[in-house]
């Protein structure tokens, strides 16, 4: 499956984005998502996941009720709408597939998205 996130961009702190990923190639509804992020000199980190029917979402502490993930099977895309943005949350992000369940783990996602550009200024 190949993966195309977008919507990154340069906004205020307080503001709002919303991240899409676009899928392609196999049967997306099978797949658990997943949003990661890469801020410079950082290791990647977990910060939301969604079920394959989306019954099912996970968040990390950082973005708990400011981030909310969600899925349209039909259009074959995920989305990441985030609120109330902070400086510490500019980074890369990335979405990506995995084949089993939706995990905070990395090594549990086989494709990965080109990663879109998130910058919050203060």
């Amino acid at each position: 499956v190949q993966l195309q996130a977008s919507g990154g961009g340069l906004v205020q702190a307080g503001g709002s984005l919303r991240l899409s990923c676009a899928a392609s190639g196999r049967t997306f509804s099978g797949y658990p998502m997943g949003w990661f992020r890469q801020a410079p000199g950082k290791e990647r980190e977990f910060v939301a996941a969604i079920n394959w029917s989306g019954s099912s979402t996970y968040y990390a502490d950082s973005v708990k009720g400011r981030f909310t993930i969600s899925r349209d099977n039909a259009k074959n895309t995920v989305y990441l709408q985030m609120n109330s943005l902070k400086p510490e949350d500019t980074a890369v992000y990335y979405c990506a597939a995995g084949r089993y369940a939706a995990s905070m783990f990395a090594r549990m996602y086989d494709y990965w998205g080109q990663g879109t550009q998130v910058t919050v200024s203060s």
